[in-house]
């Protein structure tokens, strides 16, 4: 680290450590925010506190040293999230739905596929961010040695 103006500030990435770590805080608000508004069953909400529980502290040490674990752990974690709601998107897309006894119409449900695929795409970018936070750190202790 490097004293400069009274302030100590550190070497390498600063900005994308935050970007990283600011987006997957914004995860587990979103986790913690639909665990306690009652939308899906008190197990699942409980799996997302549970979620949100484990990632807040590698946000810190994220936000804090770019620690290459925490990094690992939230590209990990992303990347199994995508895969979760990609095959919830994908298994909620042909079920239908019934009206009264009637026949399961064909329409599929786009407000929840629109939601699912916000999902996916924040998932992915937190997993494109810390992934290349990784190979960044890498190359800049490559670089150094």
């Amino acid at each position: 680290m490097a004293i400069t103006a009274g302030r100590v500030r550190a070497r390498g990435p600063v900005l994308h450590p935050r970007i990283c770590a600011a987006l997957t805080a914004v995860s587990c608000a979103v986790h913690l925010w639909l665990a306690a508004s009652g939308h899906h069953d008190a197990w699942l909400g409980i799996l997302m506190i549970g979620l949100a529980a484990v990632c807040i502290p590698c946000t810190v040490h994220i936000w804090r040293h770019s620690r290459v674990g925490a990094l690992h752990q939230v590209t990990i974690s992303a990347l199994a999230m995508v895969g979760l709601h990609a095959v919830l998107l994908l298994g909620a897309s042909g079920a239908g739905h019934a009206h009264g006894g009637s026949p399961a119409s064909n329409v599929v449900d786009t407000a929840g596929a629109a939601q699912l695929l916000l999902v996916i795409g924040l998932e992915i970018t937190t997993a494109l961010l810390a992934a290349t936070l990784v190979a960044r750190l890498r190359r800049r202790v490559a670089v150094a040695s």
